[in-house]
């Protein structure tokens, strides 16, 4: 069973802060919001660790926006529908491609600093897309956006923004949430925040398989916290594993951008062949839950560990220009990109699902908002289009702000409540943070890009046994993002088990096909009472 809170506490004899918006997370969506919320209300940002530990950070091949003259958002819409498998909303879709060429414009008058050719913006091709549509800056466009909003966020210090703060959890009472309990990690104190809203913009989960592009941070923070207050999470089962991320025994999973597959870089087995048009027509520019399929396939048939990325059909110049991040990095494992193949092998990337929302970004619970990767309204459907996630933050990020305006038309201060916990034993028992290695093992041996159900069934089997331990109280960072893992870890594969179909980027071997006849339908979770979990389906509007 999930317990409300992994915490015993009273809030009466805690430190107490108010705000208007409380905002959790530092990546695009995050700072996005800040900055726009910042012009009418008090907001404090929250991060986990420093401003720049973000999946948005480490954001290497760009944002995709239709504002090309051979482009437009009715071909961006076509190829979002196209990746999503048919499982996309609608209406979330229409919001992305025509909204986000707005919002990419105000970043570029904030500063961001795309490439240009010729004095115009560059754009180049990604997996999936019919038109060169993707802006970047080399091969760390991340960077450029997160330095960018980080800048504009922190310069006028209208923004209070506190590092190496961890939220524990919601406070709700009456399916309303009220603020949260923090965790300085530096000083160990606990605090209460409450606000008039708080906006979860936590970024992803992919900490909870054993291998990821993720940093530490990903440990599915947002999902978890929002289900443990009663909030519904929709379509968890849909994780993107990148096709390619650098594989080296003892060398962290670095991204290979798509977009180097985009300018002309083909993948080989160990033998040297060239094998992706035997899988699809689209070769290495097939959707990326084809591709990484396709190199397990190859890996199983040549008995290896890993395939090779060629970069040899481009110029060895243009390719230490245009990615330089990946020429430097490579270069410390003694890697020559422009001259020797690169080890790859696909990793955990993006969820596609998460905390459910609507297209203002509202939860199942009120007051509580979510926003990015961490949040779910439909748009990627089962398989992320290549480049959308960037403008996904921006775009749901303004429409949170949007909607929540005229609340603060008023000065009064946040609603404070009383809250209390002592269900818990006092404090964890020996052998948790051995856990978070188990559970990182199981999940991407069961749950991860082939599944099947008898794995699955044994992975749900564990994660029972498991949760004996969430019966303690958890008393560091390290056991919070452990608890945090097996919540969001059990979550996807009940899902994943619930769904007998293979779609986007869930894929079961003992169910191969697509089926909309039973399965066009997302799967919702929610925390009963008592702690169990209810799933429901509805279908896709």
């Amino acid at each position: 069973m999930i317990p409300r809170y992994i915490i015993n506490f009273d809030t009466r004899k805690l430190p107490q802060k108010q705000t208007d918006v409380l905002i959790i997370g530092s990546g695009i969506a995050g700072l996005y919001t800040a900055l726009e919320a910042s012009t009418f209300a008090k907001v404090t940002v929250l991060t986990k660790k420093k401003i720049g530990d973000t999946n948005t950070e480490r954001a290497q091949g760009g944002i995709a926006v239709a504002i090309h003259s051979a482009d437009s958002p009715t071909l961006h819409r076509a190829d979002t529908l196209e990746a999503g498998a048919g499982l996309c909303n609608i209406d979330a879709v229409e919001v992305l491609v025509n909204e986000g060429p707005k919002r990419v414009r105000e970043l570029i008058e904030l500063g961001a600093n795309f490439d240009r050719l010729d004095g115009k913006l560059a754009f180049t091709r990604e997996a999936a897309h019919s038109r060169r549509r993707i802006l970047h800056a080399g091969d760390s466009t991340g960077g450029e956006i997160q330095n960018t909003l980080a800048r504009s966020v922190l310069k006028d210090r209208k923004v209070e923004f506190l590092e190496d703060h961890l939220v524990i959890d919601l406070l709700t009472k009456d399916n309303t949430c009220y603020g949260v309990l923090v965790k300085n990690s530096l000083t160990d104190e606990i605090m209460v925040y409450y606000a008039k809203i708080v906006v979860l913009s936590s970024g992803g989960a992919g900490q909870v398989f054993g291998n990821t592009t993720n940093p530490e941070v990903a440990t599915g923070d947002g999902i978890a916290l929002a289900f443990r207050a009663g909030a519904a999470v929709m379509d968890v089962e849909f994780m993107q594993f990148h096709p390619t991320a650098l594989y080296l025994p003892g060398a962290p999973r670095f991204l290979i951008s798509e977009a180097v597959r985009g300018e002309g870089a083909v993948l080989r087995n160990i033998h040297g062949e060239r094998f992706m048009l035997r899988y699809h027509p689209g070769a290495e520019l097939a959707s990326r839950d084809i591709v990484a399929r396709a190199i397990i396939s190859e890996m199983a048939a040549t008995d290896t560990t890993h395939v090779y990325l060629d970069l040899s059909p481009m110029a060895g110049e243009k390719v230490k220009k245009r990615f330089p991040t990946i020429t430097k990095t490579c270069a410390q494992y003694g890697i020559d990109v422009a001259n020797e193949m690169i080890p790859v092998a696909p990793a955990a990337h993006y969820m596609m699902g998460g905390v459910q929302t609507n297209l203002n970004g509202e939860t199942s619970v009120r007051g509580l908002y979510a926003c990015g990767e961490v949040a779910c309204q439909g748009v990627h459907g089962a398989n992320r289009l290549a480049s959308n996630s960037l403008l996904d933050g921006l775009v749901f990020g303004h429409r949170i702000v949007e909607y929540c305006r005229p609340q603060f038309a008023s000065r009064t201060e946040a609603q404070t409540v009383d809250f209390m916990n002592s269900e818990l034993l006092p404090c964890e028992r020996e052998g948790v943070l051995r856990t978070k290695g188990l559970i990182q093992s199981m999940m991407w041996d069961k749950v991860g890009i082939v599944r099947e159900g008898r794995h699955l069934q044994e992975a749900l089997d564990e994660f029972e046994r498991l949760e004996a331990l969430l019966s303690d109280a958890a008393c560091s960072v390290k056991s919070m993002e452990t608890y945090n893992i097996l919540t969001v870890g059990k979550l996807i594969t009940m899902a994943a088990f619930m769904r007998t179909e293979s779609r986007g980027g869930h894929y079961r071997q003992d169910y191969v096909m697509k089926d909309d006849v039973n399965w066009k339908k997302h799967v919702v979770l929610r925390r009963n009472p008592g702690g169990g979990v209810c799933a429901f389906e509805y279908e896709v509007s």
